[in-house]
């Protein structure tokens, strides 16, 4: 019996692999599954992943999951990871990802780029299948199926963002008490105005703007250069619906991103 195998096809390829008749038959089974190790080219990642299905949303619909995708979306360029380099990455047991990394895998979001035998056992390597993602406006329509889930998977960013601010913020490791030289300073803001529509979608425009110019720079490569999360939540609240109407939708949002997501129809991706 195979312990700690990561699922029930683990423990069948490593079951084979013990009850291979002669070392001879235990090489080629290794070379079979060894053949898928990522040094053959693969599908192509997506630049951008419209996301419109229940699945997909669903998948997304969990800070842990979010979590994952991070991890591997930001190691994109470095290679693939095992769930064990994962769980290293988020501080959190490796049996714990198991199930959350199979429902990624299933939706499409991670795909296996590799496979490796490691002490009798199949240890499969993950990449993200896209490099960012964007919410399809249309899922957020007040006749849309998705509505709910598209929301579930807005939430569950909020909660991410939460939960890795109050960790770096524990630790020491972001500071609000300097000035604008500060290279760690940060910025807090919480209000309510009232304004209208027209004022709404330029304010919107003008932070898309800013998200673009983010993007079009692309990551620094200074020396001194540090992690910056911008969690941006903006939308108008419409009147409250009177009885057997439809709820009103709002003139115009900027929608939180979902791991390096968009949904506001403009050009371009975010990463």
């Amino acid at each position: 019996m195979v312990e700690n195998a990561e699922n029930a096809e683990n423990a069948e390829n490593a079951e084979s692999l013990e009850n291979a008749e002669s070392l001879e038959d235990a090489e080629s089974l290794e070379k079979v599954l060894n053949a898928a190790s990522g040094d053959e080219a693969g599908p192509a990642v997506l630049k951008e992943r419209r996301v419109e299905d229940a699945a997909t949303l669903k998948a997304l619909a969990d800070p842990l999951r979010l979590a994952i995708l991070d991890v591997l979306m930001a190691a994109a360029g470095t290679g693939p990871l095992t769930a064990k380099e994962i769980a290293a990455a988020l501080d959190e047991p490796q049996t714990k990802l198991y199930r959350h990394i199979k429902q990624l895998e299933k939706a499409g979001l991670i795909r296996v780029a590799g496979t490796r035998l490691v002490s009798g056992i199949v240890e499969s390597r993950y990449s993200p299948a896209q490099e960012s993602l964007r919410l399809a406006p249309e899922i957020f329509s007040p006749g849309s199926p998705t509505r709910v889930d598209a929301y579930d998977a807005m939430l569950a960013a909020m909660d991410r963002v939460r939960g890795d601010f109050r960790a770096a913020a524990m630790a020491g490791r972001v500071d609000f008490s300097r000035d604008d030289s500060g290279a760690l300073s940060g910025l807090f803001s919480h209000f309510s105005y009232r304004v209208a529509p027209e004022r709404l979608l330029r304010l919107r425009g003008q932070l898309a703007a800013v998200f673009d110019e983010l993007h079009a720079e692309g990551n620094s490569t200074a020396e001194d250069a540090v992690d910056v999360t911008l969690f941006t939540l903006l939308y108008g609240v419409g009147p409250v619906p009177v009885d057997g109407a439809a709820p009103a939708s709002a003139p115009a949002s900027a929608l939180p991103p979902v791991v390096g997501s968009r949904n506001d129809g403009g050009p371009g991706t975010e990463s």
